[in-house]
């Protein structure tokens, strides 16, 4: 993060693209996040934590204990910076400490879609060293990154020569031997859409190769004779004895699951649990109220005084089928049945209030990582919270806190939300069905369109902008895709408006509403009400990712001189 506080570089940049000057920033005074969900309103018991522990999306989540603490990683994507690492001493509360991608020399996600780049992390430690294993799907593989401390830094990519698919871990055998399980096509022809399988091989740390023969753990899934697709996120564990490999099955909707095996030995044959799955909601009633769904992706970890929790995936629905907040990090204990690890019986709801962990001390005051909240960053810090993120990793220096102290400055780029490079925009997550998200910023320079983005990737996004018409005139409209392939102006309202305004974005569920508040006493005027949030909707947009909500600014100046 210290690269942004550095003297931007804006100029050098600006000639290189041939463009006469630079686009004058737009500052931003404070950004404010409330979340209003009904699920979190019911007073939580003593003793007690609140499901999701990280809401708002973080996909596929690993974990691993070291020293009296527990450290978890989740998919990126495009996003940067990439794979956040959080730290726990109870499994409830939850701080990021850094990032394993935070330089933009490590990868390069330009030209991809946002549901691409990083795709499930795996986190472990052995020796001293901590490992994430993970891949940058079409940029470059698998690859490992290193660290001694797990706030940073990382190292660069070790790539992993001769190892396709996705979905890797790591697993540290007691013989001193490790190995690497992902998902990739299974030998041969694939029989269905969706057949794959689990491979095995021992690699070699030292010099990040593998070594050795490559061996099909799974071919297909638990029951191979019913067709299953997507085995995939695969984990390996050893207790008392045994070798317990626990995979997700079903894809990443409404039959997602999680399945497991185990084995003697660690090369197999593995015997899957003939009650799987130990973790799924897709039996339940869809019309259920406040919904838990696509629940699978766990990796298992043991605590202090023995016993074992699950950390998996999952989605918070409107409309039976809808999710603007993405895929989500729950936690659930682990219960041991004859020799098998069970995360929730079947035809379970996965509850929203749970027992913590015996040795969680106090009460579970878990925002802003779940629950009710309201969220303020007023911009005063050295750095940039972890919360922000960026789309792609910036090419140059569009953002800082230095030049406005107390401010966010925006230095606009040409690109649109649309692009598949990096825009002018930072997002953090929405986290809640129902919520606020306010700004106030500085009346953008004539040229320049800047204001609050509700973003789920480059082809369904809205954007509440502001242009300067000149004097104290601006107007104020909203932009949107939906998939569509073309930008599309939905509202627009010309108005007098002081140096400074605020803007603001609601949403209710699939319900959402755009408004600005141009300091002329009035207070917040509706732009456009009852527009659809569905937009939004992974469901809907597809991707693995779910909202970000932030300001944005483009430079429109070259239009203007067409």
């Amino acid at each position: 993060m210290r690269w942004l506080l550095a003297i931007p570089m804006l100029l050098s940049a600006v000639l290189t693209t041939g463009a006469k000057e630079p686009a004058p920033p737009v500052y931003f005074d404070w950004f404010e996040y409330t979340g209003r969900d009904a699920a979190f309103e019911t007073p939580l018991p003593a003793a007690h934590y609140r499901n999701p522990i990280l809401a708002g999306f973080h996909a596929d989540p690993s974990i691993v204990a070291v020293n009296g603490r527990f450290y978890l990683v989740n998919s990126s994507f495009t996003y940067y910076p990439g794979i956040p690492v959080f730290e726990s001493e109870d499994l409830v509360h939850w701080r990021q400490i850094g990032n394993v991608i935070d330089r933009p020399s490590q990868l390069d996600f330009d030209g991809l879609s946002v549901s691409r780049g990083v795709f499930a992390p795996a986190i472990s430690y052995h020796d001293g060293l901590f490992y994430v294993v993970t891949t940058a799907v079409d940029s470059g593989g698998n690859f490992i990154a290193t660290a001694r401390d797990p706030a940073g830094p990382w190292s660069d990519p070790h790539w992993l020569p001769g190892i396709d698919g996705i979905d890797p871990s790591l697993f540290f055998n007691d013989d001193g031997n490790v190995y690497l399980v992902n998902n990739d096509a299974p030998p041969g022809t694939p029989r269905y859409e969706g057949h794959r399988a689990i491979w095995m091989q021992q690699i070699d740390l030292a010099a990040f190769k593998p070594i050795g023969p490559r061996k099909v753990l799974i071919d297909g899934g638990v029951e191979p004779e019913k067709s299953p697709i997507w085995i995939e996120g695969p984990h390996l564990y050893k207790r008392e004895g045994w070798y317990y490999l626990s995979d997700a099955e079903g894809g990443t909707g409404p039959q997602h699951s999680q399945v497991v095996l185990r084995s003697r030995d660690v090369w197999g044959p593995y015997v899957p649990y003939a009650d799987n799955p130990i973790l799924t909601q897709r039996d339940l009633p869809a019309d259920r109220p406040l919904p838990i769904t696509n629940a699978g992706h766990a990796d298992l970890v043991e605590g202090p005084d023995g016993s074992w929790w699950a950390v998996f995936l999952a989605s918070r629905n409107y409309q039976q089928r809808h999710y603007n907040t993405g895929r989500e990090t729950y936690l659930l204990p682990v219960a041991w049945r004859d020799g098998w690890p069970v995360i929730l019986p079947a035809n379970q709801t996965i509850p929203y209030a749970v027992k913590a962990p015996s040795w969680m001390r106090g009460d579970a005051m878990q925002a802003p990582s779940t629950g009710n909240f309201t969220d303020r960053d007023e911009f005063d810090g050295a750095a940039l919270g972890n919360a922000w993120l960026r789309v792609r990793v910036p090419k140059q220096e569009w953002a800082s806190l230095y030049e406005r102290p107390g401010s966010l400055a925006i230095h606009p780029l040409p690109e649109g939300l649309e692009t598949l490079r990096n825009p002018a925009f930072l997002g953090r997550r929405q986290q809640h069905l129902r919520f606020d998200a306010s700004t106030a910023m500085s009346r953008p320079a004539q040229g320049i369109a800047a204001g609050m983005a509700a973003f789920q990737s480059e082809a369904w996004w809205y954007f509440l902008g502001v242009r300067s018409l000149g004097g104290d005139r601006i107007a104020v409209f909203l932009e949107a895709r939906d998939g569509g392939g073309t930008t599309k102006t939905l509202a627009t309202r010309e108005l007098k408006a002081a140096t400074t305004l605020r803007l603001q974005i609601s949403g209710n569920e699939g319900n959402y509403a755009f408004a600005v508040d141009t300091g002329d006493g009035q207070g917040w005027q509706t732009l456009a009400a009852n527009v659809d949030g569905t937009v939004l909707s992974t469901d809907r947009a597809g991707g693995f990712v779910g909202t970000l909500l932030g300001p944005f600014a483009r430079d429109e100046r070259a239009l203007r001189s067409r």
